[in-house]
């Protein structure tokens, strides 16, 4: 992170969905990194709406900022009515936590087929960290931990720490 810039942004990529074995581990581990993140003064955290990590990364924020005023929860939605098709329970989070945001910045009116990786790389764009939970080195969320790699990003990806942790 460069000391010229504060504050400092990251964002959040990860598989929609967890491993439910290993969800203890991940929150906690998560847990551990954001504190560790707002130490390093991060302040404003970006996710992508999206199921799984995005959920998972969006409530984490939400609970340091409880303790925490200044910080700062963005979501970068890919487009409008993501939502569609999740259950019943997973859209009332999701509305939850659109309503707790602090900026909502909305990237395309309908789905296209490239809006989610448009959001990724803006998430990016606009951050010195990115925390990931990736498992593959496949898919959109590995995509994502490359660019922000190959943007000169600090990347922390939290899976091969689980085994550790």
């Amino acid at each position: 992170m460069n000391a010229s810039q504060p504050p400092y942004t990251c964002c959040f990529t990860g598989h929609r969905t967890l491993p439910n074995e290993q969800l203890p581990a991940l929150s906690a581990l998560l847990d551990r990194t954001v504190a560790s993140l707002i130490k390093g003064q991060v302040t404003t955290f970006r996710t992508g709406g999206a199921l799984g990590f995005d959920t998972l990364a969006a409530l984490k924020v939400l609970d340091f900022r409880t303790r925490n005023p200044q910080l700062r929860l963005e979501l970068c939605l890919p487009c409008r009515g993501q939502e569609t098709g999740w259950s019943e329970l997973a859209q009332q989070t999701y509305r939850e936590i659109l309503e707790r945001a602090d900026k909502i910045i909305v990237l395309r009116e309908s789905y296209t087929s490239g809006c989610m990786h448009e959001r990724n790389r803006f998430m990016v764009d606009g951050s010195q960290v990115c925390v990931g939970f990736c498992t593959s080195d496949k898919g959109g969320t590995a995509y994502t931990l490359r660019y922000a790699k190959n943007q000169g990003l600090r990347v922390i990806n939290l899976a091969p720490l689980l085994d550790k942790f």
